[in-house]
């Protein structure tokens, strides 16, 4: 039996166990009638079956209840289907990841879960663009992967990797990242990289590279994902008393402001050399290219439900 157009397939992905943020926002969904199906995911490979399983049942809306990564889940699975297909679905999100920074462009993260539902049930919707990086990897296979928010080369996909490893000794992902960008400060990396953006070319030691579609953790705080440009910040390597100052700005979003942040704007990003330097997509660490990679925009390519 086809499924009603209005009615939401919703992935739920838990923080953590008895979660009563849920159990409200499912109140809220019967108190507003809206009509949702709902699969929870079991670990962090599952949202792509679940988005897959959802529209192949014909579901026109999938809502996503997690943060950055199972987003950048749902948007991969999405554009693996013909455009025909993509063009009649709207995917939608209730933020409830450890930083949400797609969700703070749209202001989401703001909102109480009341106003955040009543919004979304308004199916306001947008054409949005997605970042892509293409590559090839260890076994010679050409891959590609679509991005929503940013991606980090260098010390910023570091800490994604000690903040991966620390959390196994706190348990906790708040003090996990706190320690391992504690450990950053005092560890710092530079890579040499060879980058080219529009006509301009970086050719030297870099500290790290952050590719904004959309905020980019705050390096990249003038992005949008609606301009069909992608907003670049490479930092070169500052002394330790001006990396404190660069997290200041960063905390208070005026990171294009200090000295060693170089910011650009692009529609092609040609990665020819980055000393091996470990890459981050989304706050999820992807396995590193082998070589060249390119980092493009596709334009207005997937329809998002915004507030």
């Amino acid at each position: 039996m086809a499924v009603e157009t209005t009615r939401w397939g919703l992935v739920y992905c838990p923080k953590k166990k008895n979660d009563k943020r849920w159990e409200h926002i499912k109140e809220l969904l019967s108190e507003r009638k809206i009509d949702y199906d709902f699969v929870q995911s079991e670990n962090r490979d599952s949202v792509e079956r679940i988005v897959s399983m959802l529209i192949q049942n014909g579901y026109k809306t999938i809502v996503v209840m997690g943060g950055d990564s199972a987003m950048n889940d749902a948007a991969n699975c999405l554009m693996k289907e013909e455009k025909r297909v993509r063009d009649e679905i709207v995917l939608g999100l209730i933020p409830n990841g450890v930083m949400d920074d797609f969700a703070r462009f749209w202001g989401l993260t703001d909102m109480d879960d009341d106003e955040l539902i009543s919004r979304l049930a308004q199916r306001r919707t947008r054409r949005i663009d997605l970042g892509c990086i293409r590559y090839v990897n260890r076994e010679q296979e050409r891959c590609h992967r679509y991005f929503l928010n940013c991606i980090n080369i260098g010390m910023t996909a570091d800490i994604m990797n000690l903040r991966r490893q620390t959390r196994r000794l706190f348990g906790s992902r708040t003090l996990s990242f706190l320690s391992s960008l504690v450990a950053m400060v005092f560890h710092r990396k530079s890579y040499r990289m060879r980058i080219r953006l529009n006509s301009d070319v970086v050719d030297r030691s870099v500290m790290t590279v952050c590719i904004g579609n959309a905020r980019g953790y705050g390096q990249t705080p003038s992005a949008n994902p609606y301009n069909g440009l992608l907003d670049v910040s490479v930092v070169y390597n500052p002394k330790v008393l001006k990396l404190f100052t660069g997290l200041w700005l960063l905390v208070t979003g005026r990171f294009l402001n200090h000295r060693d942040v170089h910011p650009y704007r692009t529609r092609e990003i040609i990665v020819e050399e980055s000393s091996r330097a470990l890459v981050g997509i989304d706050g999820r660490l992807m396995k590193t290219p082998v070589g060249e990679y390119r980092i493009q925009v596709e334009q207005e390519v997937v329809n998002f439900l915004i507030p």
